[in-house]
């Protein structure tokens, strides 16, 4: 992906403008946003999958995101328990559901999915292309700033954007989720010591400018109670699309496998 310092490459007349309806997904087909995580790791991102049987997730230093059915049977409810490992923790962000005996719902955040449909793209010339030699420094302004789950490996999803001040990070923006002609903007964070300054402002447009030159359209997610979140980026011109919740689930210390009828006609 190509940085987004104006001065490093040539620039477009205008910026893309913003659809004024979905990309299309086809007859009857289900919208690439109503499940994200499945989206993004059966299409751009299918090189990151873990997968057991219909259960997908990335790498457990990449992102905490799964990708299962709508509704799980008791084949994907086992192949969710030998990803988590015994009694390990796994995301459940699409869930429609309750868990059987031996799960255990460890919370619930109801959440907002906004998508870009008025954003004011544009590139940042402060803003820094952020890699892995920049991921110390990540992970530290997410620990102060507490924005969402952030990774050792979160940075290879996608371009990440900083604004340093005094050599120090200060700010980021970046890219998580791909399902097919969107992005997820993520990682949003400013240190307390510059808020008030607009720099979340600029490097969200800086990092919608990078994902409405491919031709795709930005979202994101936040939770539902972060009013101030939701105002910012409304005013940007993102709108509600739809109410997720994110959930995490506990898997079961001993979980008897499915007898596979179901995975054995799928071969």
């Amino acid at each position: 992906m190509s940085a987004l310092d104006p001065a490093t490459r040539p620039q477009p007349a205008a910026p893309t403008a913003a659809p004024t309806a979905a990309p299309a997904a086809g007859a009857g087909a289900p919208h690439p946003l109503d499940n994200p995580a499945l989206s993004s790791l059966t299409g751009p991102h299918a090189h990151f999958a873990e997968r057991h049987g219909r259960i997908l997730r990335y790498p457990v230093d990449v992102t905490p995101w799964t990708a299962h059915p709508d509704v799980l049977d008791a084949q994907d409810w086992a192949d969710l328990a030998a990803l988590a490992g015994p009694g390990g923790t796994i995301s459940l962000n699409t869930l429609r559901q309750e868990p059987p005996k031996g799960w255990e719902i460890l919370h619930r955040v109801a959440g907002v999915q906004l998508v870009d449909v008025s954003v004011d793209p544009a590139p940042d010339a402060e803003a820094v292309r952020l890699g892995p030699a920049d991921v110390p420094e990540m992970l530290d302004l997410v620990e102060r700033t507490r924005p969402g789950p952030f990774l050792p490996r979160t940075v290879e999803l996608g371009t990440y954007l900083g604004i340093r001040r005094g050599g120090a990070l200060v700010a980021m923006a970046g890219e998580r989720l791909h399902p097919p002609g969107w992005t997820e903007i993520s990682g949003v964070c400013t240190d307390e010591s510059v808020r008030g300054q607009g720099l979340a402002s600029r490097l969200v447009r800086a990092v919608a400018y990078g994902i409405r030159e491919r031709g795709e359209t930005p979202f994101l997610h936040t939770s539902a109670a972060n009013a101030v979140a939701i105002r910012l980026y409304e005013s940007l011109g993102f709108q509600l699309r739809a109410r997720p919740e994110f959930l995490a689930g506990l898997a079961p210390v001993s979980f008897p496998p499915a007898d596979g009828t179901r995975r054995a006609a799928l071969r």
